[in-house]
């Protein structure tokens, strides 16, 4: 029966691939095994389970927090950041690239949502990038880059959903994952800085915008409604002010708030924020119930003895499991979403890591910065996709070589992660 988890586990990634959708596919694989080896008397627990899914408190921020990120986009204040900070960095070589991680960064702690971050770079900044003698290759990979950051930084939507599925509270993980975002980031314009100084005419300086008297003014205004934000938002976090669900709460109130001081909170912007709220939200918890029902069949016919056997016959121990799940998660991100690889993969691997001593923060983080790379690897990058719609005059196999780079930038810092835990975990010890 072991092995027809795992052929039960084949059948649900060939069905992924054909096309079929992940929730329902993943509740009829999962009905079918079942009713074949464990009888439909098994299911009984199914309700159960269903049920501690709609009662989870901590999962009620991910409402909150995709309301949040949505409010903030119709809210004027990315193209507000984009525009002020690239005219303070364009004065440099490979200014206005560095100005789109910054915002990306901004961005990333106050929405979170990487749609919407990628497709407002890539109107806004692109054209200005491409304008003023930018690489295509090197503008796509920053914008593509830029926009995933939302996926590591907190408030992270797979923050939340990662702590719910390994049992790791969320708000050690938002502060645990504080350092390496920042890491990503300051990797990012090391690189971009480096290619400027190295080839000049792949990122040149802008030296028109060296003469605004208001600058600063307009750089404090840009900056503090966001960041008022992130400190309300994260600050109620880690000083134990508020759990991540009541953050979420004070952060999507902030939100409408900012909108209405830029004045763009209006019925039909709050409509259309409810409307992708709901259906996001909706995705997300039928992928999750579907996912329950597959753990559960996974779990009565044994796949899970059977696969921590399996790890633990390998040679090297926690390690090499520590490089195979990693292998194998990134692997999966080349043709499966972030939401699916969390709620299939992850609950199967979870408690051998678990049970072979690995520190389980450190490991959802790991998987978190992991899960990151899925946006940009083809062919299913969601954050190449989001660019190419954007920008319909880019080639495909332009934004392709764009962002190697900063795929391999995200391999190294998630290398130096595994290298050095204390990295991820000093700061959540601080905090205890």
């Amino acid at each position: 029966m072991e092995v027809w988890a795992l052929i039960m586990f084949a059948v649900l990634f060939l069905a992924l691939l054909v096309g079929f959708p992940v929730a329902f596919t993943l509740g009829a694989v999962a009905l079918g095994f079942g009713s074949v080896f464990l009888g439909l008397d098994f299911f009984n627990l199914l309700p159960l389970r269903i049920w501690g899914i709609m009662t989870n408190f901590t999962l009620l921020a991910v409402p909150l927090f995709v309301f949040m990120g949505v409010i903030l986009e119709k809210s004027g204040i990315a193209e507000q950041l984009l525009e002020t900070m690239g005219r303070l960095f364009g004065r440099i070589r490979g200014g206005l690239a560095i100005s789109v991680v910054a915002v990306g960064a901004l961005l990333a702690a106050t929405t979170g949502v990487v749609g919407a971050s990628v497709v407002t770079m890539a109107v806004i900044a692109l054209p200005a990038m491409l304008k003023h003698g930018y690489a295509p290759t090197l503008a796509s990979g920053t914008i593509a880059a830029s926009g995933t950051l939302g996926q590591i930084i907190p408030p992270s939507i797979i923050l939340i959903l990662l702590g719910d599925v390994i049992g790791v509270p969320v708000g050690q993980l938002f502060i645990a994952a504080a350092v390496p975002g920042l890491m990503l980031v300051c990797a990012y314009m090391v690189y971009i800085g480096f290619i400027a100084w190295r080839h000049p005419e792949l990122a040149p300086a802008i030296q028109s915008q060296l003469d605004d008297k208001h600058l600063g003014l307009q750089v404090l205004k840009s900056l503090l409604p966001p960041l008022a934000l992130v400190l309300a938002v994260l600050g109620s976090i880690f000083f134990g002010i508020a759990s991540p669900t009541e953050s979420a709460a004070v952060g999507a109130l902030g939100a409408m708030i900012l909108a209405v001081l830029h004045g763009r909170l209006n019925l039909a912007n709050l409509q259309d924020a409810l409307q992708q709220t709901t259906r996001l939200t909706s995705m997300v918890f039928l992928i999750l119930i579907g996912a329950t029902a597959f753990g559960l069949v996974f779990v009565g016919m044994g796949g899970d003895n059977l696969i921590f056997d399996i790890f633990n016959t390998l040679p090297g121990g926690k390690w090499t499991f520590l490089i195979v799940s990693m292998l194998l998660i990134f692997i999966l991100g080349f043709f499966l979403d972030f939401i699916e690889i969390c709620f299939i993969v992850v609950p199967i691997i979870a408690p051998v890591a678990i049970h072979m001593g690995l520190d389980p923060l450190w490991f959802a983080l790991l998987i978190a910065l992991n899960l990151q790379t899925s946006f940009l690897t083809p062919p299913f990058g969601f954050s190449l996709f989001y660019l190419k719609a954007s920008a319909p005059t880019l080639e495909l196999s332009t934004i392709y070589r764009g962002i190697v780079p900063f795929i391999i930038i995200q391999v190294i810092v998630l290398a130096l992660l595994i290298s050095f835990p204390d990295i991820a975990l000093w700061l959540p010890s601080l905090m205890e």
